[in-house]
């Protein structure tokens, strides 16, 4: 017997007609929406065929059917608000406005990569887009969300960098809410006055364990904030537009005041947790009825239908377009090179090891990050 996430409370239609926050955003924002999900989909599924053609090694978990949590919360916010995840990364990196190219050499572990080759799938960082990982210990991003939260008042409020209010966007699967790392970090934050969201992505299943048999009070996470006295919301994760209406102003009010929160965001993976889940623990049926309520499906449905400014013909061309754009992203990860090991094992180390317990080695820096390099020759264009 399986048991299904629980469905989120949502607005009824007829308030959803006149009360929606996204009614006013133009055509272009919703559009952009439907291409960064519907890039993330081609993403991942290109991403499974590589993996099973033994192209891409080590862990993979692939974010299909959740794509309305990343480019809906992070749509919500600035583009210098720091974000920072689990290993389910690939479509925050993607949404965060990570260049496909680098994020598929990265899944490759080519020296092209976002981190050279280093990090591998669960590893995806963005300086430039103020992407902080991809962990891939389950909680250990949670203090690292609350240590980010407190650097951006600690420049505003002590060094006087700046005088602009900012939020730290740190996702977690429902599986983190029972480490201990997330009770500490939220304890902190409620305490400091840190400026955190805790975006919990709860597909349901703490790998194959459902959560109602692995957390307490499953079908109330509010709770747990709560206990820190943490402002907590809960919104349906399967269409993006209830997203933006709910996040936006709750991202707003924190970023005003300063402060935590927490949110509840129920979607669901089609797929396993990771490549090697045979997926014993629920049924096709299940699934099926997730994808019923498919949130790519959802949003063209809305910009077809409601907001008539997009024609199937041209959403079939955003289909043709978005394939041929990673398929260039496979390309270039296939051409690349791999990082040459004796140049780079042993570089880019923040601190040298203590002599004696590591390696006798020269700890250089490595060959410049392609994203970091990619932004400068931008900066040099610019000026």
């Amino acid at each position: 017997m399986t048991t299904a996430p629980p469905s989120a409370q949502v607005a009824s239609d007829e308030e959803k007609k006149t009360k929606r926050l996204s009614d006013k955003l133009p055509d272009k924002t919703l559009l952009k929406w439907l291409r960064d999900m519907m890039l993330i989909r081609e993403f991942e599924t290109r991403t499974m065929q590589a993996y099973s053609n033994a192209q891409i090694g080590g862990f993979c978990h692939v974010y299909t059917g959740q794509e309305a949590c990343a480019v809906g919360t992070i749509g919500s916010v600035e583009h210098d608000d720091p974000v920072i995840t689990a290993y389910r990364d690939h479509g925050h990196a993607l949404a965060r406005g990570m260049d496909p190219k680098f994020c598929m050499a990265e899944m490759y572990g080519k020296i092209t990569g976002c981190a050279k080759g280093k990090g591998g799938s669960m590893h995806m960082f963005d300086k430039p887009n103020h992407l902080y990982g991809g962990h891939g210990i389950v909680g250990a991003q949670t203090p690292l969300g609350a240590g980010l939260a407190f650097a951006t008042r600690y420049e505003r409020e002590v060094m006087e960098a700046t005088d602009k209010k900012r939020v730290c966007l740190c996702y977690l699967g429902d599986g983190a809410l029972n480490q201990g790392a997330l009770h500490e970090a939220m304890n902190l934050a409620g305490l400091l006055d840190l400026p955190v969201i805790y975006i919990v992505e709860n597909n349901g299943y703490s790998m194959g364990t459902s959560i109602a048999r692995g957390t307490t009070m499953a079908d109330d996470l509010l709770k747990k904030s709560d206990a820190y006295g943490i402002d907590g919301i809960e919104i349906d994760g399967m269409d993006i537009r209830d997203i933006y209406d709910e996040f936006k102003p709750f991202a707003d009010d924190l970023r005003d005041r300063q402060r935590p929160g927490f949110v509840n965001l129920i979607t669901y993976r089609y797929h396993g947790h990771s490549m090697s889940d045979p997926q014993k623990y629920r049924t096709k049926d299940e699934v099926k009825e997730f994808q019923e309520r498919d949130s790519i499906d959802v949003l063209a449905k809305h910009l077809m239908e409601d907001r008539d400014c997009l024609s199937e013909d041209e959403y079939k061309e955003m289909q043709k377009e978005l394939r041929a754009e990673v398929r260039e992203a496979v390309k270039f990860a296939e051409d690349s090179e791999f990082p040459d090991v004796e140049a780079e094992l042993y570089s880019d180390v923040f601190l040298n090891p203590m002599a004696g317990l590591s390696p006798s080695h020269d700890y250089p820096i490595g060959e410049e990050n392609p994203i970091l390099e990619e932004a400068e020759e931008k900066d040099d264009s610019e000026d």
